[in-house]
C-alpha cells in the first residue's frame, strides 16, 4: 500500500532501474508502438501541483486527527463499554495511519508539518481557544477545548462514555467542515492524493457519526427503562 501510494505522487510516467547503486537508470515508457526512452540520471519526477490551502488542510488535519488518537487513548482506562471500545480502536488506527499519511505528504513537499503563526492572519489569539496540547496553534473546527478534555479525562463509565460519544460527534463534525472549506477554495483539492484523502475523510467520518449516534440513541433507550 505504501508503495502504492508513493507510486502516485509522481506524474511523470518513469520507472527507475537500479542495477548499480551509483549509476542509475531511468526510463520513459513511450507511447503506445513506440521505444521506451532512457533519460539521463539527473532525470528527477515532478510533483503535481498544490495550492497554499491543500498544505493548510493536512497541517490542520494532522492537529485535528491527534487530538482524537489522544481521546480514543482514554477509553481503556475509563470505561468498559464494549461497544464504544471497539469503535476507540477503529478511529485509533484509521486516524494514526492517516496521520503517517499526511506526515509524508508534507515531507515529500518540503512543507512543516505543523500550521505557521502568520497563517493566524493578525488575529487576537486571546479571543480564540488554544489546543489542549498549550501550544500556540488555533483549535481546528469542532477540536475540543482544555476544559472539555479535562472532564472528559475526569469522567468514569457512563458519563465518560456519554462525553466520548458527543465529544468526537463534535470532532468528526469538524473535520467535515474542513473538507468542505478545501473544496470550497478556489484551486484546492485539485491534487489527486488530496482530493481521494479528503473524500475519503468525509464519508468515513459520516459513517462513525451515525454509529455514534446510534450509541447515544441506544444509551438513552436503555436508561428510560
Amino acid at each position: 500500500m505504501a508503495a502504492i501510494t508513493l507510486a502516485g505522487l509522481f506524474s511523470l510516467p518513469v520507472c527507475a532501474q537500479q542495477a548499480n547503486p551509483a549509476t542509475p537508470v531511468v526510463v520513459q515508457p513511450g507511447a503506445p508502438g513506440q521505444p521506451t526512452k532512457t533519460l539521463p540520471a539527473s532525470t528527477r519526477a515532478t510533483l503535481p501541483p498544490r495550492s497554499p490551502a491543500d498544505v493548510q488542510f493536512m497541517q490542520g488535519m494532522i492537529m485535528h486527527h491527534a487530538q482524537a488518537v489522544e481521546m480514543t487513548a482514554l477509553v481503556e482506562s475509563h470505561t468498559t463499554t464494549k461497544d464504544l471500545r471497539s469503535l476507540a480502536a477503529r478511529i485509533s488506527h484509521s486516524q494514526s495511519d492517516e496521520i503517517r499519511f499526511m506526515t509524508r505528504w508534507l515531507e515529500i513537499r518540503g512543507e512543516p508539518i505543523s500550521p505557521q503563526m502568520p497563517e493566524t492572519h493578525g488575529m487576537d489569539m486571546s479571543t480564540h481557544p488554544m489546543s489542549h496540547s498549550g501550544n500556540h496553534s488555533m483549535l481546528m473546527p469542532g477540536m475540543l477545548t482544555a476544559k472539555q478534555m479535562e472532564a472528559l479525562k475526569n469522567a468514569q463509565d457512563k458519563e465518560f462514555d456519554q462525553l466520548f460519544l458527543t465529544g468526537m460527534i463534535q470532532h468528526h463534525n469538524g473535520a467535515l467542515i474542513m473538507v468542505k472549506d478545501l473544496f470550497d477554495t478556489a484551486g484546492a483539492g485539485q491534487d489527486a492524493e488530496v482530493y481521494n484523502f479528503a473524500t475519503d475523510v468525509d464519508s468515513g467520518q459520516r459513517a462513525e457519526i451515525r454509529i455514534m449516534r446510534t450509541m447515544l440513541g441506544e444509551k438513552t433507550v436503555e436508561e428510560k427503562r
